[in-house]
């Protein structure tokens, strides 16, 4: 491998590192982080590091303050607004395309996998497993809508706002407690599909995002 793609494939993983690492909440929005204390996290060089912090800056997952560092992304009531305005945005025009193109078998994956879990949740077989699950199912459902459009220029987009909707979800709004409502607006969204009305689908998925909205700045 030549220095340069040597390179780029440090700045790669610098970036993947430091988002599972915001992920999995080893730092906290808001939170201030040295360089030297990312070169720890994520055990790559100082100079994979900064290439990789005008991409994070880019992304709005962090911002240099002058004489105080790096800044994790503050969740605050304007993220929050911004973070669900551009998903309606997108997922709008990805479940009109989804429920004219995907598969009846596609359809009928979803629509099994939320039935399962709303079953137990509905029988008060709750816990930490099912919450897991369902939640794996609910960004599961949104990436299937996006995937589809097969346009990488919005995937990658949508990727990153995802990276913020999860910080939100940790910070303002878990699916604890919540898989019964959660699962009956999915399945409210892919019966639609199935039926294949789109404006239907679409005004359910609308109403879906806004509910999480709502939940998130009522917090």
């Amino acid at each position: 491998m030549d220095d340069v793609a040597e390179q780029t494939t440090l700045r790669e993983k610098a970036y993947e590192s430091f988002t599972h690492h915001l992920l999995a909440r080893d730092v906290r929005p808001g939170q201030f982080i040295s360089q030297r204390r990312l070169v720890e996290m994520t055990g790559l060089p100082l100079g994979a590091i900064r290439e990789a912090i005008p991409r994070l800056e880019a992304e709005g997952l962090i911002k240099t303050v002058p004489q105080r560092g790096l800044q994790i992304a503050h969740i605050d009531i304007n993220l929050i607004r911004e973070a669900f305005q551009f998903r309606i945005l997108l997922e709008k025009e990805a479940v009109a395309n989804f429920t004219r193109t995907a598969s009846d078998d596609a359809i009928a994956a979803l629509l099994k996998d939320h039935r399962e879990i709303a079953e137990l949740a509905n029988s008060g077989n709750g816990s930490t497993e099912l919450d897991a699950r369902a939640q794996a199912v609910d960004w599961g459902m949104h990436d299937a809508f996006i995937d589809a459009l097969g346009n990488s220029i919005i995937s990658n987009a949508y990727r990153v706002n995802s990276i913020k909707m999860r910080l939100i979800n940790q910070e303002r709004f878990r699916i604890a407690g919540h898989v019964k409502s959660v699962m009956a607006e999915h399945l409210a969204i892919i019966e639609a599909i199935q039926r294949r009305d789109v404006d239907e689908a679409v005004e359910r998925l609308v109403a879906h995002i806004r509910s999480a909205r709502d939940r998130a700045l009522a917090v």
